[in-house]
This record gives C-alpha cells, sequence and structure tokens, in this order.
C-alpha cells in the first residue's frame, strides 16, 4: 500500500497590527492548516483570511486551540482543569466554525496548540477534556495530538477519531516527548536536517532522540511550524523529500 501523510502548520497566528510568519508561501506546500483562534494568537479577521487562502489552495482547515496568553504565545504552562481545558477548546472550536462555515467550509480537525498541546500529551485528564470538547463540537473533528501520547488514550475514551502527529523541527526526548523550548537544540533549524528525518519518520517509523537513541512512531500528519525563519524552505524541502520517496502528501481526512 502507498504511504500517505498529512503536512500541516499553524497559521493564522497574526493579530491586530502584528503578522506573524509568511502563511501564503508555507500555504502552498501543506495539506492541512491548524488556524489559531484568538487565545494564544490571532483575531477573527485573521482566521477569516487564513480560511480564504486555504480555500484558494484546496488546503484543509482545523482549529488551534490555546490557552488564554497572547503575550506568551500560548507556550507559557497554565494551572488548568479539565473542565477548562473542555471549555476553553469548544469555545474556539466554535468560533473557528463559524468563520470556516460562512466560507462554506467544513472543518477537519481540532489541534490544541503550544503549553495546552505539551500539558494534554502528558496529562490524560487534561487530554479527556480536549478530546471530549471535539466530540461535542460535533461534525466528526478529528483529534490531532503528539503520537504515543495521552491524546491518542483520550480520543479513545471519547469516542473521537484520532491522528498521530510528528515534528519535523523539533527535537525529540528518549521517551517520545519534545524537547523543552527552553533547552538548546530543541528546535532544529536545517531544513535539509529537518527533510532526511521527517522522511525516516514516515518511511521507517523512527526519529533519533537527543541522546542519540531510536524512538518507534507512525505519525499520520507532520507539524511544520510557520513561524520560524525558515519556515518556507523547511516546507518546500520537506514535502519534495517526501515525495521523491514516493510518499503522497494527503489531507487527514483521506488518511484517519
Amino acid at each position: 500500500m502507498a504511504l500517505k501523510v498529512d503536512l500541516n502548520s499553524d497559521l493564522g497566528e497574526h493579530f491586530g497590527a502584528w503578522t506573524i510568519g509568511d502563511d501564503a508561501a508555507v500555504m502552498k506546500h501543506v495539506s492541512s492548516a491548524n488556524v489559531a483562534c484568538g487565545f494564544h494568537a490571532g483575531d477573527p479577521q485573521a482566521m477569516l483570511r487564513t480560511v480564504e487562502m486555504a480555500i484558494e489552495n484546496g488546503v484543509a482547515v482545523g482549529a488551534h486551540p490555546g490557552h488564554a496568553d497572547l503575550l506568551g504565545f500560548g507556550r507559557r504552562n497554565m494551572v488548568v482543569s479539565p473542565g477548562e481545558v473542555y471549555a476553553y477548546c469548544l469555545y474556539q472550536i466554535g468560533a473557528m466554525r463559524a468563520l470556516a462555515g460562512a466560507r462554506g467550509l467544513a472543518l477537519q480537525h481540532v489541534k490544541p496548540h503550544g503549553a495546552l498541546y505539551n500539558q494534554c500529551a502528558s496529562d490524560l485528564s487534561l487530554a479527556i477534556g480536549a478530546a471530549e470538547a471535539v466530540r461535542d463540537a460535533g461534525g466528526d473533528l478529528i483529534l490531532m495530538g503528539l503520537a504515543n501520547s495521552e491524546f491518542e488514550k483520550a480520543a479513545a475514551e471519547a469516542k473521537v477519531p484520532f491522528a498521530a502527529e510528528a515534528f519535523a523541527d523539533r527535537a525529540y526526548q528518549p521517551n517520545g516527548r519534545l524537547v523543552p523550548r527552553s533547552k538548546p537544540g530543541s528546535v532544529i533549524h536545517d531544513p535539509e536536517e529537518a527533510a532526511r528525518r521527517v522522511v525516516r519518520m514516515v518511511t521507517e517509523g523512527v526519529v533519533t532522540a537527543e541522546d542519540g537513541s531510536s524512538v518507534a512512531l507512525r505519525p499520520q500528519s507532520i507539524c511544520l511550524h510557520g513561524d520560524t525563519p525558515e519556515a518556507v524552505e523547511n516546507a518546500r524541502l520537506i514535502r519534495n523529500a517526501l515525495e521523491a520517496a514516493g510518499v503522497t502528501i494527503a489531507p487527514l481526512r483521506e488518511i484517519v
């Protein structure tokens, strides 16, 4: 069977007078867009523009809910209960669905952002809060989360489809979690190295951790961050490398 994988990117993170990343360029290389919903980044106009851009490029759209932390870009851990995670995610999914629906586009998935994502990956009760929000939002949305993490258990408990995700430009710990951004080397800035790692993840089911050990994973989607200086080159090289290896790029709805 031919290999398929989704390429996703966190987009629509502009708000007010601030612009982050080159969404138009990144959008040409991905199959799914995770759109910031206004809590960690983004605003209603940015969300709507990103939806319109996705439609123009034939890219699927998902909600990208995060902590209410504009100052920290949603990358600071916050003390939240499962009920708060549920309510925050449901609220942001609803906003995203309304804007996408206004342009005739159905949401494909939900992927928590930043610190909320990492907290859910390690804490089953928080992951269940996110998964139940995905379920109760309706529409057969797919929950996207870190491969081999609590997200998968939470999706099974909430009875929602799950997509395992891996990261092109992030270093891994031996336990399969991401290296914290506070540590040197946590972000991979060499597009060629990122491309090599992604091809190995998809074709061999393994990634090399920071200590040199091998971590097994079978990602259905690869995250290409849109807010780094090398984002566009990363996206271009990774897509080209995957296709050269015989991998088909497709949105999640064709994979999960």
